[in-house]
């Protein structure tokens, strides 16, 4: 394999041939890529509203879990492999072959007749979708020169963001008309429309690359290590306590593993994650930020959904809806900053503001009341998506510019993995936080309210159907209680945003080359 300097941004690499891509193939390509972003992101969320009614069919509450978790472990364990592969074999085949893995448990899980094939199903979408938001990414770096690929960027950021709150709106409309299997079945037409457009009009520069060597170690305690962690957010606080033996004992695993696994990538030939990308300082500024943004981001999608249905009466529908401001706002910035780099060529701003309005988006939120009306909420998502979108596809940039093209597939993969586990731990520690002060006042504020009302009320069985119906001074504690438990976890992540800030401000701007085969200067 050719070796390349890793700090020689835009350098041709000897072991490629660019091929260009036409203008008309160039739009084909991108409905590809589009498609398929939109598809492994719908699929992060689509069940998160239509599980009651999945398990009410199917059975098997104690594995409901395992439908969300699964996708998410296959899908985040698959990332930093399809972008090893992809750069050693070509981004194109693994492309297709992580649409057929999509397409495959699509269909598996629309015939599913119990939980256990179901969670199957999901973790073989998971095996595709992972490859899908990587290498979607890194084909672009493969086509687009580095000036003009923040257009394209900033496009895919946008297909990302309307996913993220699409998604939970049509799995719940999937569950109350069609049926929930529809969830799987619509994925079909656009994932064959998605392999048609690439095959045919897709044309990767050409590989003139050695055998690979598989890292099986690596990948082996990757895998291990980032299984330990995804079920220590996934059950930490709900299945199991935090100090309980077994999420003692995953946290030990996942510490040991990693430690294993760094082991194993200063030995393997072809690293599946290159120690060497943490010796590039833009590598290392852009991650740790950008897991900063996605740990702020994904605790507010994660919990003021409730909060809503809870504080504003709202049904979940409605609830979800009031996160399209957020989506809103990460399309017109992710769009409009990735159009504007392209044109001036700078860019190191935009990350430095998007944690500062970030940051304002949280303080606002912290701010919240219990007789505020909702347009205020529905602001204050909106200023926190906008912030989102001032980054989320130009830290990418700053990271595949870092690299030569024989690189970008393994740069891209690893940035995309750590923020990741950044949006993982970021629902964790949220959700920890809020639910401790959420029973902390609950217990205080009902007892005393159901001694007066003489209606006994069980904190773990409200919902926003019973709230509702309870007499104003218990629906009073429960909502004042839902209220100041979460308001103030949001200036709890103000910190992050703080700390953001000063990395991004240490990013060197090294200037977009206009084609792949010009130095960046």
């Amino acid at each position: 394999m050719t070796t390349a300097d890793p700090s020689s941004s835009g350098r041709p690499d000897p072991g490629l041939e660019q091929q260009v891509v036409s203008r008309r193939d160039l739009a084909f390509v991108m409905v590809a890529l589009l498609i398929a972003m939109l598809l492994a992101a719908l699929d992060q969320v689509i069940f998160a509203t239509a599980l009651p009614t999945i398990v009410g069919d199917l059975g098997g509450v104690d594995q409901m879990l395992w439908v969300t978790t699964a996708y998410l472990l296959a899908a985040t364990i698959m990332m930093p492999i399809y972008g090893k592969l992809g750069d050693l074999i070509g981004h194109k085949v693994l492309f297709l072959g992580a649409l057929v893995a999509f397409l495959s448990g699509s269909v598996l899980g629309g015939l599913a007749h119990n939980m256990a094939v179901l969670v199957a199903a999901r973790a073989v979408q998971g095996l595709g979708g992972g490859g899908l938001m990587i290498l979607s990414m890194a084909i672009i770096a493969d086509i687009v020169p580095p000036r003009q690929r923040g257009t394209y960027m900033g496009i895919m950021g946008g297909a990302w963001s309307v996913s993220s709150v699409l998604g939970p709106i049509l799995g719940g409309w999937f569950a109350d008309s069609i049926g929930w299997r529809w969830a799987f079945w619509f994925n079909l037409p656009l994932a064959v429309l998605a392999v048609v457009a690439a095959s045919a009009f897709l044309k990767m520069p050409a590989q003139k690359r050695d055998r690979p060597t598989v890292d099986v170690i690596g990948i082996a305690t990757m895998a291990i290590s980032v299984t330990a962690i995804i079920l220590v957010t996934s059950w930490g606080g709900r299945e199991y306590p935090w100090d309980s033996p077994t999420i003692l004992g995953l946290v030990g695993i996942a510490v040991a593993f990693a430690t294993f696994f760094v082991l194993a990538e200063r030995r393997a030939v072809h690293p599946v994650i290159p120690l060497h990308l943490f010796g590039d300082r833009n590598f290392n500024l852009s991650t740790a930020g950008g897991l900063f943004l996605s740990i702020a981001m994904f605790g507010v999608i994660a919990y003021l959904p409730s909060y809503l249905q809870m504080v504003g009466g709202l049904s979940a529908t409605k609830s979800g809806l009031l996160l399209a401001p957020m989506s809103a706002g990460i399309l017109i910035t992710s769009v409009g900053s990735g159009a504007l780099a392209s044109r001036t060529g700078r860019y190191k701003w935009m990350p430095i503001a998007s944690c500062v309005i970030v940051g304002v988006g949280l303080f606002l939120l912290s701010t919240m009341a219990v007789d505020d009306p909702l347009w205020k909420a529905g602001v204050y998502i909106f200023i926190c998506g906008a912030g989102t979108g001032l980054s989320f596809q130009i830290v990418v940039l700053i990271v595949q510019n870092a690299f030569p093209l024989s690189e970008v597939g393994t740069a891209t993969a690893g940035n995309i993995f750590f923020r990741q586990i950044g949006a993982a731990i970021g629902s964790a520690a949220v959700g920890t936080v809020f639910t401790k002060r959420l029973m902390d006042l609950l217990g205080e504020r009902l007892v005393s309210a159901a001694a007066g009302s003489g209606m006994p009320v069980d904190p773990n069985s409200l919902t926003p159907a019973l709230v509702n119906q309870l007499p104003e001074e218990l629906k009073n504690a429960v909502v004042s209680s839902y209220s100041e438990a979460l308001t103030p976890v949001f200036l709890y992540l103000l910190p992050l945003m703080a700390l953001g800030v000063v990395l991004f401000l240490f990013v060197k701007e090294k200037p977009l080359a206009d084609s792949h085969d010009m130095p960046a200067e």
